[in-house]
């Protein structure tokens, strides 16, 4: 099903862009991990959020959630690894699994985890995001498995599963990701394992991942008043768009990006 917005991220930032883009009669997917998951989920307690005083960060979370559920909002959980553009389309991929859409609002927060060295140049030839995606690519054969996020043990059984050998590490603090004209080895915490993959999988990628040529600003993703990034219908809110990371300017930017989609793709179908 193609949707007029996909919001990637289901922190406050996301559902209330969420909730602005049914509010404005337009359908939207929200893609993110478990509620769990989300940073704000462990705060004991929230005191400057105006009019909610006094809860915890997961009482909101399920509050907000409710709200966009209740609006209309549709969700579905996965870690989206990558978006393209074709025409007036952006095509989404979770996991093995595509969804498209008119606009995106790109609301997942801050990629805390800077990139180890070698996994940028190794991008493609020994090193994946994805086990459920490239695992077939490696059948039979010694991989290794980084996990940081909530399925990464579920997606390291599934490598075992197609009969790979799988080091798992579980967070390591330091790696370092060798080899030639591919990976062939890993050296996590000063344990190193041979390899022919190693599957990095965090909760979230870095916005320059996930949207090649996005403009970031003092390593922020940078937007205009809209919250219009400098790609064609990619909308951003939140912590991604720098400080403060509070909940009530991660609510308002996803008002304003919400409604911004939501105009941007009424303006594509007054074009056709």
């Amino acid at each position: 099903m193609a949707y007029d917005v996909i919001v990637i991220g289901g922190g406050p930032a996301g559902l209330s862009a969420a909730v602005n883009v049914r509010a404005r009669g337009r359908s939207v997917l929200v893609i993110s991990n478990p509620m769990e998951e989300n940073p704000l989920w462990k705060a004991e307690l929230v005191d400057n959020y105006l009019g909610l005083p006094g809860l915890s960060g997961a009482e909101l979370l399920e509050r907000f959630r409710a709200h966009a559920e209740q609006a209309g909002a549709e969700f579905r959980t996965g870690r989206v690894l990558n978006a393209l553009a074709v025409g007036d389309d952006w095509y989404v991929s979770i996991g093995a699994d595509v969804e498209s859409a008119k606009a995106v609002v790109l609301a997942a927060g801050v990629a805390r985890a800077r990139k180890f060295p070698g996994e940028a140049e190794f991008l493609g030839k020994g090193v994946s995001y994805c086990a459920t995606c490239d695992g077939m690519l490696y059948r039979n054969r010694p991989v290794a498995v980084l996990g940081y996020s909530a399925n990464a043990p579920q997606e390291a059984e599934f490598l075992r599963s197609i009969g790979c050998t799988v080091s798992y590490f579980d967070k390591p603090k330091k790696c370092e990701i060798q080899g030639g004209d591919k990976a062939e080895r890993v050296i996590c915490d000063g344990e190193a394992a041979e390899v022919d993959c190693v599957f990095l999988l965090r909760p979230t990628l870095a916005p320059t991942d996930v949207f090649p040529g996005i403009a970031l600003e003092n390593g922020y993703v940078g937007v205009d008043r809209s919250m219009a990034t400098n790609l064609p219908g990619v909308f951003a809110a939140g912590d991604c768009t720098g400080l403060p990371l509070q909940v009530s300017k991660a609510v308002g930017d996803g008002l304003t990006a919400g409604q911004s989609a939501a105009k941007y793709v009424a303006g594509l179908a007054k074009r056709q």
